[in-house]
């Protein structure tokens, strides 16, 4: 009943968005500029992109310029503390809405060495069967492709894939002479992979600039069905340092061991603390506030799901108690140890004591967890394990004075976000993905698993976001062999022309 009810809004306000262009056409214009679009994604995917570095950034920033100019666009350089974002906006018709869509352009630093190519940013076409794939010529690339093929270079789903087939999409709507049904802006972010750490000043100092009535964001990969995906929130991020002393130097385990207390034990036993064996944390009040209803968890659990597949996929026998399914365990705050340091291991190993041990912690976040709570939270209980809390390196008299001594660095990162999924805007998107794909052949998610640096749009410049998903989920973003299965990319485009040629009131 309660499903029915929410098809029954989904059809009353799917009726009152007009679309401008039939579905056999979006599907034939996807075809048709197929092949162009996977040649522009190789050649954008050959422009090294790691934030951090102020070349990488400059020369992908010009390219993208010379991309929407081409395109009409008129765009702006925003700078932020110094950093560098690109605006490029378009009035298709007066006195119409204004989308702005968000695209990441950096990716994640490379080890060149752990990928299965000379040169990650060397994009390599193939053809995979189970975990041994052929390399492809970009030769053989034609409009009758093998849809399970993929590309694989760095950024390829995060999320260079993504821009470019929001970018083809309006490069076919501008050779067709086709206009979209609203005014566009597009901001672009080349340090998203650092946490976008100017963003949010940049969005506060040009609220005129980027004011919009919604933002769609192209980032994001699709669970596990792998259907075309709308995920209307994303948890937010804080990461903790913790670093626990021993003695001042390294010692030998033979002249010391049983006199000398090694860090890494009463480190273990500390976060060994934060969890039971059913992965919920014991931290006290660190999942107040959350209270998900009957009919959030329905909502929520429409997400196509099996549990034994998603198991055997992920190579466990069992899963975390936190919530009853995937979905619902996306709704709370996580706990991680995202890696560990203490002396070293395999070839280089030795028989030491090690001085310190070192653990980094990150924390994804809903908006009924602030990260300053949390990152209290956390702090409180490591201070009720008796350990005295540094925030530098320990001095002589409080190496003396206390037997568990622990330093805690945290930063904050990108804030949660959540959009109903009955809003107008999921209501509008959701009748733009049943006109190209057919009602029940696309996904409504409520959150991501991971973060996007989207929250200061939404509370400086008051508005809704969805993120559009298009990625394969087995695209190994952030590690070695990152891919883009060719399907997935189709199905953007089509995804983008829908979207683009949906009316907006």
């Amino acid at each position: 009943m309660k499903k029915a009810l929410v098809f029954f809004i989904f059809l009353v306000f799917s009726t009152s968005f007009g679309q401008g262009l039939k579905a056999e056409k979006i599907h034939q214009f996807a075809d048709e500029y197929f092949v162009e679009g996977m040649f522009t994604l190789k050649e954008f995917l050959q422009l090294p992109n790691i934030g951090s570095n102020s070349d990488n950034i400059d020369l992908n920033l010009a390219w993208c310029e010379n991309v929407f100019k081409a395109l009409d666009f008129e765009t702006e350089l925003l700078t932020s503390k110094g950093v560098k974002h690109l605006l490029a906006e378009k009035a298709y018709l007066k006195k119409s809405p204004t989308i702005l869509f968000y695209l990441q352009i950096d990716g994640q630093p490379v080890d060149f060495s752990k990928w299965n190519q000379e040169n990650p940013f060397d994009p390599v076409l193939k053809e995979c069967i189970g975990n041994e794939c052929t390399n492809i010529p970009w030769e053989r690339l034609s409009q009758k492709f093998n849809p399970d093929w993929k590309v694989f270079a760095r950024s390829a789903s995060d999320s260079k894939g993504p821009a470019i087939a929001f970018i083809q999409a309006l490069r076919i709507l501008h050779e067709k002479k086709i206009n979209p049904r609203f005014n566009i802006k597009v901001i672009m972010d080349f340090q998203e992979e650092l946490g976008s750490p100017t963003l949010p000043e940049l969005v506060r100092n040009n609220r005129n600039r980027l004011s919009a009535d919604a933002m769609l964001i192209m980032d994001g990969t699709r669970p596990p069905a792998n259907l075309p995906t709308l995920t209307f929130g994303a948890r937010g991020i804080a990461t903790m340092r913790l670093t626990v002393y021993g003695a001042y130097k390294n010692l030998h385990s033979g002249q010391y061991g049983n006199y000398a207390p090694n860090p890494v034990f009463n480190l273990s036993r500390l976060l060994g603390s934060m969890k039971d064996e059913e992965g919920r944390v014991l931290i006290p009040g660190y999942y107040d506030g959350i209270e998900l209803t009957e009919d959030q968890k329905n909502l929520i659990n429409t997400v196509p799901e099996n549990k034994e597949e998603l198991l055997t996929t992920l190579g466990i026998a069992k899963n975390e108690a936190i919530g009853k399914t995937y979905q619902e365990a996306l709704q709370y705050p996580s706990l991680n140890v995202r890696g560990l340091r203490a002396a070293w291991v395999e070839d280089e190993v030795r028989t030491i004591i090690p001085s310190e041990a070192l653990a980094e912690i990150d924390m994804r976040l809903v908006p009924e967890t602030p990260a300053e709570r949390q990152i209290q939270l956390v702090t409180d209980f490591i201070r009720s394990k008796e350990f005295h809390i540094l925030d530098q390196e320990p001095t002589e008299d409080e190496r003396k004075k206390y037997a568990k001594l622990i330093k805690i660095e945290s930063r904050i990162g990108s804030r949660p976000f959540r959009t109903p999924l009955d809003s107008h805007l999921g209501n509008w998107l959701g009748s733009a993905m049943a006109h190209v794909f057919g009602e029940g052949n696309f996904i409504r998610m409520q959150s991501t698993g991971g973060s996007q640096p989207i929250a200061p749009f939404i509370s400086e410049l008051g508005i809704p976001a969805i993120s559009v998903r298009i990625p394969n989920p087995d695209n190994s973003i952030h590690a070695p062999n990152e891919n883009l299965r060719l399907g997935n990319f189709h199905e953007g485009l089509k995804m983008c022309l829908g979207t683009l040629t949906q009316k907006y009131d």
